[in-house]
């Protein structure tokens, strides 16, 4: 069950880009992440210029205001399959989205069953229903 937060400029992305973008990071989840189909949590924020801060990290190049940055809360997934998920994202919305891969940031956060409900006020992981 990943949770996704997408990050972008605001008036940067039309709504169809927007649309594309989510889709084909819900397909690499899928595909990559072994994430069911309809197990689908996506957060999208649009953000005022230069509210979203990524510099190269001493690598050697500048980004876009097309800078997108995604991050995938999640449980229980090898580090190959978040290589294969970050390269696959690159590949996928530069195809897509037109997205140039040194504009993408991505962050896979980790947890636990503890740590989800999905609504009731239940634990679903830890009760069994999921």
């Amino acid at each position: 069950m990943p949770l996704v937060r997408i990050d972008v400029i605001e008036g940067r992305w039309d709504t169809d880009r927007i649309s594309q973008l989510a889709q084909t990071v819900q397909d690499v989840l899928v595909d990559e992440f072994a994430a069911p189909e309809r197990d689908r949590y996506q957060v999208i924020s649009e953000h005022k210029p230069g509210h979203i801060v990524a510099l190269d990290t001493g690598l050697g190049f500048e980004r876009s205001d097309d800078v997108v940055v995604i991050q995938v809360t999640q449980q229980g997934r090898s580090t190959d399959q978040k290589k294969a998920l970050y390269a696959a994202l690159s590949v996928r919305l530069e195809a897509s989205v037109d997205l140039n891969p040194k504009d993408l940031v991505v962050s896979v956060v980790e947890n636990t069953q503890a740590d989800w409900s999905f609504g009731f006020g239940r634990a679903q992981f830890l009760e069994g229903d999921l």
